[in-house]
């Protein structure tokens, strides 16, 4: 029998091995098969990672879809297939999937007060008492995060600055939105709001972080202080 001599990918051209050429050229250089290869790592001794990854996509006529929905029995069936490297197969095409499954809850962006409201109303409406919310926001103005700085009473909450630029610092937004509820039902903000406010845009100045807003909720109603002029 004619014996067949398959060249290694470590004797291939750089820009032909999958994980240079992905280096080199960027991963949307690769085949569906090249990329299969690099979760591989090696082949056999008598086929390339790139050629097991082939026969398996040929499997599935050339299906992500398809091959997404095998299981671990199914592809341990191909030569060069364990355990284990069907664990990682089955690994990334779920990250796929659920990459495709959150890109369907797009961030949300903040443009004027009502986006504030929108976002934020399911944690502030019928509170009997007061909450500090911040919305860390990136260059677009898409969310980050949302975080409650703190948790009071009936009159209000301690909020300490410090705590609120720690946040937006570790997480390197560019932007930040305050909010905050009143119980009494007044939107109107007090000294003590105003106060906040100019300290704290104050100190995003100096640290490269816009201040877009402060929005004071109550039920369903809102006070924004961009919209007011006071920022």
């Amino acid at each position: 029998m004619e014996q067949i001599n398959r060249i290694s990918i470590k004797h291939w051209a750089i820009d032909d091995r999958p994980r240079e050429k992905l280096l080199h050229k960027g991963k949307d250089a690769l085949s569906d098969a090249e990329l299969i290869a690099v979760l591989l790592g090696s082949g056999t001794t008598t086929q390339s990672a790139v050629d097991i990854s082939k026969t398996i996509l040929s499997h599935v006529n050339n299906d992500i879809n398809e091959l997404a929905a095998m299981g671990v029995k199914d592809l341990t069936k191909f030569s060069g297939i364990g355990e284990a490297r069907a664990i990682s197969i089955i690994s990334a095409l779920e990250l796929g999937r659920r990459r495709k499954t959150n890109g369907a809850n797009t961030r949300p962006t903040v443009r004027s007060s009502q986006d504030v409201h929108t976002i934020l109303k399911e944690h502030m409406m019928d509170l009997g008492h007061e909450e500090f919310w911040i919305l860390l926001l990136n260059r677009r103005n898409g969310v980050i995060k949302k975080t409650m700085i703190s948790s009071g009473g009936v009159a209000g909450t301690v909020v300490d600055p410090r705590i609120i630029l720690k946040g937006a610092i570790e997480e390197l937004a560019s932007g930040l939105v305050l909010a905050h509820n009143h119980p009494s039902g007044s939107v109107e903000p007090s000294e003590k709001d105003l106060k906040l406010t100019k300290n704290i845009a104050k100190a995003c100045e100096y640290l490269d972080i816009k201040l877009l807003d402060h929005v004071i909720f109550a039920q369903e109603n809102y006070f924004s202080f961009a919209n007011a002029g006071l920022l």
